[in-house]
């Protein structure tokens, strides 16, 4: 719809935005629980798929059988 691309001015908007609301105090602790959350999400995804992963490979070590 918008081609999928945030050029720089958007960005500038967005953090123009951010300060406006949550204050120059509250942005660098905003941004850490954001971190900690992708850090957090990204670790539960690849422990999701190693166990998917290894799961597969009983059920073919089982077929196989």
């Amino acid at each position: 719809m918008f081609g999928g691309r945030i050029g720089i001015w958007e960005v500038v908007l967005i953090v123009v935005v951010l300060l406006l609301i949550f204050g120059p105090a509250k942005l660098p602790q905003l941004g850490k629980s954001v971190g900690e959350t992708l850090k957090e999400f990204k670790k539960s995804m690849k422990s999701a798929t190693a166990d998917d992963t290894s799961e597969d490979k009983k059920q073919k070590e089982e077929q196989q059988s």
